[in-house]
Protein backbone atom coordinates (compact mmCIF):
# COMPACT_ATOMS: atom_id res chain seq x y z
CA UNK A 1 0.00 0.00 0.00
CA UNK A 2 1.50 3.48 -1.05
CA UNK A 3 1.03 6.96 -1.61
CA UNK A 4 1.69 6.90 -5.18
CA UNK A 5 -1.12 3.90 -5.92
CA UNK A 6 -4.32 6.21 -4.11
CA UNK A 7 -2.74 9.30 -6.01
CA UNK A 8 -2.58 7.51 -9.06
CA UNK A 9 -6.13 6.31 -8.62
CA UNK A 10 -7.35 9.84 -7.51
CA UNK A 11 -5.60 11.17 -10.65
CA UNK A 12 -7.67 8.57 -13.53
CA UNK A 13 -11.02 9.74 -11.34
CA UNK A 14 -10.63 13.72 -11.67
CA UNK A 15 -9.09 12.69 -15.69
CA UNK A 16 -12.15 11.10 -15.91
CA UNK A 17 -14.48 14.02 -14.71
CA UNK A 18 -12.10 15.86 -17.07
CA UNK A 19 -13.41 13.76 -20.14
CA UNK A 20 -17.32 13.44 -18.67
CA UNK A 21 -16.65 9.95 -18.30
CA UNK A 22 -16.98 9.98 -14.26
CA UNK A 23 -20.12 7.97 -13.99
CA UNK A 24 -18.39 4.96 -15.48
CA UNK A 25 -15.24 5.50 -13.34
CA UNK A 26 -16.37 5.93 -9.93
CA UNK A 27 -19.37 2.99 -10.59
CA UNK A 28 -16.46 0.84 -11.33
CA UNK A 29 -14.03 2.27 -8.50
CA UNK A 30 -16.72 2.78 -5.63
CA UNK A 31 -17.85 0.23 -2.88
CA UNK A 32 -21.63 -1.31 -3.11
CA UNK A 33 -22.13 1.17 0.02
CA UNK A 34 -19.29 3.47 -0.70
CA UNK A 35 -20.74 7.41 -0.07
CA UNK A 36 -19.46 10.59 -1.54
CA UNK A 37 -19.83 13.45 1.30
CA UNK A 38 -20.35 16.68 -1.44
CA UNK A 39 -19.81 20.47 -0.51
CA UNK A 40 -23.26 21.57 -0.85
CA UNK A 41 -23.87 19.35 1.99
CA UNK A 42 -25.32 15.88 0.43
CA UNK A 43 -24.49 12.34 0.80
CA UNK A 44 -24.42 10.87 -2.68
CA UNK A 45 -24.55 6.96 -2.68
CA UNK A 46 -22.83 4.91 -5.38
CA UNK A 47 -26.03 4.70 -7.77
CA UNK A 48 -26.78 8.71 -7.19
CA UNK A 49 -22.47 9.59 -7.61
CA UNK A 50 -23.04 7.37 -10.96
CA UNK A 51 -26.42 9.33 -12.13
CA UNK A 52 -24.75 12.22 -11.24
CA UNK A 53 -21.75 12.55 -12.74
CA UNK A 54 -23.18 11.70 -16.47
CA UNK A 55 -24.77 14.33 -16.42
CA UNK A 56 -21.96 16.67 -14.97
CA UNK A 57 -20.27 19.50 -17.16
CA UNK A 58 -16.53 18.52 -17.13
CA UNK A 59 -13.75 20.23 -15.39
CA UNK A 60 -11.55 22.02 -17.91
CA UNK A 61 -8.37 20.76 -15.44
CA UNK A 62 -7.38 20.38 -11.80
CA UNK A 63 -4.75 20.18 -9.41
CA UNK A 64 -3.63 17.78 -6.28
CA UNK A 65 -1.44 19.60 -3.82
CA UNK A 66 -0.78 18.82 -0.07
CA UNK A 67 -1.41 14.99 -0.40
CA UNK A 68 -0.87 12.64 2.12
CA UNK A 69 -1.58 9.36 2.89
CA UNK A 70 -3.04 7.88 6.59
CA UNK A 71 -2.82 4.09 7.00
CA UNK A 72 -5.97 2.64 8.64
CA UNK A 73 -5.19 -0.89 8.61
CA UNK A 74 -3.15 -3.60 5.95
CA UNK A 75 -6.14 -3.51 4.08
CA UNK A 76 -7.61 0.53 4.17
CA UNK A 77 -5.98 3.83 3.97
CA UNK A 78 -7.29 7.62 3.71
CA UNK A 79 -5.66 9.74 1.53
CA UNK A 80 -6.11 13.89 2.16
CA UNK A 81 -5.23 16.37 -0.57
CA UNK A 82 -5.86 19.92 -1.54
CA UNK A 83 -7.70 19.82 -4.84
CA UNK A 84 -8.89 22.80 -6.95
CA UNK A 85 -10.65 22.42 -9.99
CA UNK A 86 -11.36 24.55 -12.76
CA UNK A 87 -14.39 24.55 -15.07
CA UNK A 88 -13.95 26.77 -18.73
CA UNK A 89 -14.29 30.73 -17.58
CA UNK A 90 -13.95 30.21 -14.06
CA UNK A 91 -10.72 30.66 -12.13
CA UNK A 92 -10.64 28.62 -9.73
CA UNK A 93 -13.73 26.82 -9.95
CA UNK A 94 -13.71 24.78 -7.43
CA UNK A 95 -10.92 24.46 -4.02
CA UNK A 96 -11.59 22.44 -1.14
CA UNK A 97 -9.61 19.92 0.98
CA UNK A 98 -10.66 16.10 -0.03
CA UNK A 99 -10.32 12.90 1.57
CA UNK A 100 -10.57 9.45 -0.15
CA UNK A 101 -10.65 6.30 2.32
CA UNK A 102 -9.76 3.17 0.18
CA UNK A 103 -10.41 -0.46 0.75
CA UNK A 104 -9.04 -3.25 -0.76
CA UNK A 105 -11.46 -5.41 -2.54
CA UNK A 106 -9.19 -8.35 -3.95
CA UNK A 107 -5.86 -6.99 -5.22
CA UNK A 108 -7.95 -3.71 -6.35
CA UNK A 109 -8.19 -0.62 -4.26
CA UNK A 110 -12.06 0.44 -4.08
CA UNK A 111 -13.00 4.14 -2.59
CA UNK A 112 -15.39 3.74 0.16
CA UNK A 113 -15.67 7.39 1.06
CA UNK A 114 -14.79 10.64 -0.45
CA UNK A 115 -15.81 14.02 1.08
CA UNK A 116 -14.77 17.67 0.14
CA UNK A 117 -14.46 20.44 2.24
CA UNK A 118 -14.72 23.69 0.83
CA UNK A 119 -12.04 26.00 1.39
CA UNK A 120 -12.71 30.02 1.18
CA UNK A 121 -11.33 32.24 -1.15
Amino acid sequence: MGLDELLELEHRGWQSLCEGTGGDFYGQLMTENGVMVLAHGQVFRRQDVIDSLSEAPPWRTYEITEERMIPLSESSAALVYLGRAYREGAEPAFTALMSSVYARRGTEWALAVYQQTPVPE
